[in-house]
């Protein structure tokens, strides 16, 4: 396969993630891959594979934050009430959390309490209503995490009232600094004008960015005590928990605070997430990007998809070891609940779209709404349906003359944009390129419908619909033994712009005839053997959710793989195995 060229597999498109050269050119499989993303040198490499806490950027880069510091420790020395203000998934529950704690180790006896909007009720974002009855209730000072950066007149009614107001936000923001609100400080790494060296923090990372430069500015010193710094190291698992589920670049910045809050999560001492670990059976496993992402972080979203999150922020932040058991199983029981009723709207917004013709190449985006669709679930099951159908989805429930959902994107279209040019249709909206909320009056659903859709058209090609899958690199059967399988999974912590490295298999001999297993045959086993200088080498491949393929192969056939390595452990013995990514046929006689 040439370096430039794109070819098709049964699933998706290949290609390659850089200029790859052919197996074995640079060192092991290991090296290769890190070559291809662009790590060559040795100091490169290091810097990489054993990322140091040293290679933080200060937090005094970042706009505003002296006067944000400042106006809190005022706040605390003042015995003043403070309210964090968070947003109901996992970024802003673990933002708030780091915050809570930070601010109780400068004084325990301080006056510090949270709040988190209502996803159904009150929806995304700082709300005005919200914040003049936290006045009324006392509060003397609001910060917010993951949310406000667009807030202008929520911040305008804040001020009216007599509330101070700190934004800390990541999303995106508008480039003109006059249309910032108006507040004491915003805290954004990438503020118009600013000169922040690293923009893709997660609302968690720019809240501990926070809590770091209000330790100095409490201690009067760079060196904060002994008992700051404690803290802040068990803020790192909070950190890498929303790091993950954001889904922001685990690059730069993110790799560190996520790398060392991987390494310290089963030995952190906040209970909460000891019973969140516990719940999800998790307490002897090693826990990495994977098992945050799709066990722990599901938990923490099912409060705020299926109740309120304030219990999750209770959990991370002051519930004793009883309240903590017992909110940890509520949210694995909440978890279930979501997976059925995501499950179900799947089923059916899969079957609407393809009714509608969304889903043809005519079609560039699904935008659907529906009176029965769980709001708080229709997000989770718009990624589902790009996985499926690979164009922009827009899911939404329909209720009382309004429909308000989200939206989810592909790479290289933005949502974000594409919402931004119809805001004269739509009552609310905000996000990332590749996320969002909105919602739109009855009356301009339709409208928005077909507006969109010209839009999708205009700017998406038809090759832009298939999936890409970006190979590493070649690599034959016989380099794949145990260290070196362990030396790839080293690499991580893996996601967005770094993720688990797929490699090329080319021209395998299909050895038996294929096997459908799990539930229903759901899944498919491959066994593909390689000719290599040291003999023949069988490799057991797994295809998940593909079993319904199984007629697609016959033995003998020649076949390209895009793999993924994995150990197995059976009985003490650890063997190699690997998860298909997708197969292209080469030739199909014996």
């Amino acid at each position: 396969m040439a370096a430039d060229a794109v070819l098709k597999g049964l699933t998706r498109r290949w290609r390659w993630r850089g200029s790859a050269g052919p197996a074995g050119s640079v060192g092991g499989i290991a090296d290769r891959v890190l070559h291809v993303r662009g790590l060559t040198d040795r100091d490169a490499i290091a810097r990489f594979c054993e990322p140091r806490l040293t290679d933080l950027h200060n937090p005094a880069q970042l706009a505003d934050i002296d006067r944000a510091a400042e106006r809190i420790v005022h706040a605390v020395r003042s015995a003043q009430s403070i309210v964090i203000y968070g947003d109901y998934d996992v970024d802003g529950i673990t933002a708030t959390s780091v915050l809570y704690h930070t601010i109780k180790a400068l004084d325990p006896a301080a006056r510090v309490t949270s709040y988190i909007p209502h996803r159904l009720d009150e929806g995304y974002g700082l709300n005005a209503d919200a914040l003049v009855n936290l006045r009324r209730e006392g509060a003397d000072l609001v910060i917010s995490v993951d949310c406000g950066a667009t807030a202008v007149e929520p911040a305008l009614v804040a001020r009216e009232a007599g509330l101070d107001l700190i934004i800390t936000d990541h999303h995106n923001i508008p480039e003109d600094e006059s249309q910032l609100p108006a507040c004491v400080a915003l805290i954004h790494p990438r503020r118009p004008g600013g000169s922040y060296p690293f923009g893709e923090l997660c609302g968690a990372g720019v809240a501990f960015k926070l809590a770091w430069h209000l330790a100095t500015v409490w201690c009067n010193s760079e060196r904060v005590s002994e008992q700051l710094q404690q803290v802040l190291l068990r803020m790192l698992p909070l950190v890498a928990l929303g790091t993950i589920a954001d889904v922001v670049p685990l690059v730069g910045e993110n790799r560190v605070l996520t790398s060392f809050g991987l390494r310290l999560i089963r030995e952190s001492p906040i209970v909460g997430l000891r019973a969140l670990i516990e719940a999800s059976n998790l307490m002897n496993e090693n826990i990495d990007s994977h098992k945050v992402g799709f066990q722990l972080a599901p938990r923490l979203n099912a409060c705020g998809r299926m109740g309120h999150a304030r219990e999750a922020v209770h959990l991370l932040t002051d519930a004793d070891e009883t309240e903590s058991r017992r909110i940890a199983k509520h949210l694995t029981k909440q978890n279930r609940q979501r997976q059925s009723v995501e499950r179900r709207i799947v089923q059916q917004a899969a079957d609407r779209a393809e009714a509608l013709w969304m889903t043809t190449d005519e079609c560039k985006i699904i935008v659907l709404a529906d009176e029965q669709w769980h709001p708080g679930v229709v997000g989770i099951v718009c990624s589902r349906l790009v996985d499926r159908f690979g164009r922009p989805t827009i899911l939404m429930n329909r209720t009382n003359g309004l429909c308000r959902g989200s939206a989810r994107s592909i790479d290289g279209y933005s949502i974000h944009d594409a919402l931004q040019q119809h805001a004269a249709m739509l009552e609310t909206w905000g996000g990332h390129d590749v996320a969002a909320g909105l919602s739109v009056t009855e009356d301009n659903y339709e409208p928005l419908v077909q507006s969109l859709t010209e839009h999708a058209n205009a700017n998406i090609s038809v090759e832009q619909l298939t999936p890409v899958i970006e190979l590493d690199c070649t690599m034959r059967f016989d380099e794949l033994d145990v260290p070196e399988v362990k030396r790839l999974a080293a690499l991580g912590p893996f996601g967005r712009e770094h993720p688990r490295p797929t490699l090329l298999a080319d021209s395998v001999r299909l050895t038996e005839v294929p096997k459908q297993m799990g539930s229903q045959g759901r899944h498919l086993e491959l066994r593909c053997a390689q000719d290599t200088e040291s003999g023949r080498r069988i490799l057991r491949c797994i295809w998940w959710g593909q079993g319904s393929r199984a007629a697609d192969f016959a033995t003998g056939m020649r076949l390209d793989l895009a793999i993924e390595p994995k150990l197995n452990e059976w009985n003490g013995r650890k063997s190699v195995e690997a998860e298909i990514r997708d197969v292209r046929i080469v030739r199909s006689d014996g």
